[in-house]
């Protein structure tokens, strides 16, 4: 699996497309809360990190979610990645602790994501 930007919308029918090529149900995406773009399709977190870091992204702004594709509603998106253990900046888990930062990622989400 190829991790790749989004910047633009990003169909349901794709997003569930490079889930089958990878984890079969869910997709690993990486949110940059502070340029508003999103990495997705990698086999690990770390590399879509790597990729928006690569593209001038700041390691603190990067968050780690996974994406249900077939899945609704709170089911659809999970705050769960190593990335997120940042206990500098108040996250002491793999969770997104911060609601405001949880709340930022799943707007982001849902700006790129149409279902």
């Amino acid at each position: 699996m190829k991790a790749k930007i989004v910047e633009k919308n990003i169909d349901i029918k794709e997003l569930i497309r490079i889930g089958e090529e990878g984890f079969g149900d869910m997709v690993k995406g990486v949110v940059d809360i502070e340029k508003e773009i999103m990495a997705v399709g990698g086999e690990l977190h770390a590399d879509e990190e790597a990729i928006l870091l690569s593209s001038g992204s700041k390691q603190e702004h990067l968050w780690g979610i996974n994406l249900y594709p077939q899945k609704k509603d709170e089911e659809f998106i999970e705050f769960d990645s190593v990335i997120n253990l940042k206990p500098s900046q108040g996250n002491r888990s793999r969770g997104i602790e911060i609601p405001q930062i949880q709340k930022r990622v799943k707007e982001i989400v849902e700006r790129f994501i149409k279902t």
